[in-house]
């Protein structure tokens, strides 16, 4: 499933961004006014092959795992954390839940490697649990090859399956003690960057737990060197990852296989696409950055990857938070392009 969906990865069209933004240029505005909008809405023309765009329906998938290197005591919330807020999601009690009621976008919450048993079932819950968390990435691999590539395939079946549901935009959301820690190094290994430079608070670490943190991703990052060295991203990301980052990295590759529109959330799901791009380039024509996270190394991810995020909010929540903000500002675009008259239709003059 993974190599079969990579090779339908397809670049964009580019005579499509022409096209569409001919037809911006024709629209009773000045030319280029409305910016950062109207690249957005050649990129939905041509993802929509030259027709007209379409945002809606969006479904976020939230997807949740547990984390070894938690023993390292990386973060100051325990464990258990991951799976009381993943029933906290089901519930309808946490912030992702609030705002996407809020923007009308549909929400499923992922059990991708959480600890303990099987969650009791429910409609918004999908359960694809890898194993009970992954190891410790600061004393061997975080996954085998076989587990992360399991993940992967199945966050191609998420994406799959909303395609088949008539989701036309994926956004991105996770859940997971510790998963910052993992999400850094991946940045550090993917991108060349250092652990000193990218490593934040988290959730709220104080200089001193920033500073252990640090050590913990260096020593994690001496250790895997050789696998890094050999530049596989899958191995990589198996080594350094966790099966939530690897759950959304498949579903970025199985989006972009079905040319749908992507929305990556903040730090964590940031780290999925690196991934997710390593593995493809071409996912990268697909991708929207929702917003910056306030995390203080995510402004040297954003211009490793000469990327712009959409909404400046000072967030750091995760959870899929910002994809579902971000969800209006693509409609935005999309309207904004199917529904504004032109110079000729209103009788207005072009200035030409």
């Amino acid at each position: 499933m993974l190599q079969s969906t990579i090779a339908k990865i397809r670049p964009l069209d580019h005579a499509y961004f022409q096209k569409a933004q001919a037809h911006l240029d024709s629209q009773t505005k000045p030319k280029g006014s409305l910016g950062v909008l109207e690249r957005i809405a050649c990129r939905l023309v041509a993802m929509a092959g030259g027709e007209a765009p379409r945002v809606d329906p969006a479904r976020i998938y939230t997807c949740a795992g547990d984390h070894g290197v938690a023993a390292q005591g990386v973060s100051l919330f325990p464990q258990g954390v991951t799976r009381q807020m993943v029933t906290n999601f089901v519930m309808n009690g946490a912030a992702i839940n609030v705002l996407t009621r809020t923007a009308g976008v549909d929400l499923k919450v992922v059990d991708a490697g959480c600890l303990g048993d099987r969650f009791p079932d429910h409609p918004t819950l999908v359960q694809c649990k890898v194993a009970p968390g992954t190891r410790d990435l600061s004393t061997e691999p975080a996954m085998s090859r076989e587990e992360c590539v399991k993940a992967l395939e199945n966050g191609i079946a998420l994406a799959k399956a909303a395609h088949a549901d008539g989701i036309v935009t994926l956004g991105t959301g996770e859940m997971g003690i510790a998963n910052t820690t993992p999400a850094t190094a991946l940045f550090c290994a993917f991108l060349g960057l250092t652990p000193a430079v990218i490593t934040g608070p988290g959730t709220g670490l104080g200089a001193e737990g920033v500073r252990h943190k640090i050590a913990v991703i260096e020593k994690s990052l001496a250790l895997h060197a050789p696998t890094i060295a050999k530049a596989d991203p899958i191995d990589i990301l198996a080594c350094l990852g966790g099966f939530e980052i690897a759950t959304l990295a498949g579903l970025i590759l199985g989006g972009a296989s079905l040319g749908m529109p992507l929305i990556i959330d903040g730090f964590i799901s940031s780290s999925a696409y690196v991934a997710a791009r390593a593995i493809c380039p071409q996912v990268a024509e697909y991708a929207f950055f929702s917003h910056a996270s306030a995390e203080p190394g995510f402004a040297a991810v954003m211009k490793s990857l000469d990327a712009s995020p959409l909404l400046h909010l000072d967030m750091r929540l995760g959870e899929g938070t910002g994809a579902a903000m971000a969800v209006f500002i693509l409609r935005s675009a999309a309207n904004l392009y199917t529904d504004m008259a032109t110079f000729s239709t209103a009788g207005v003059h072009s200035g030409e």
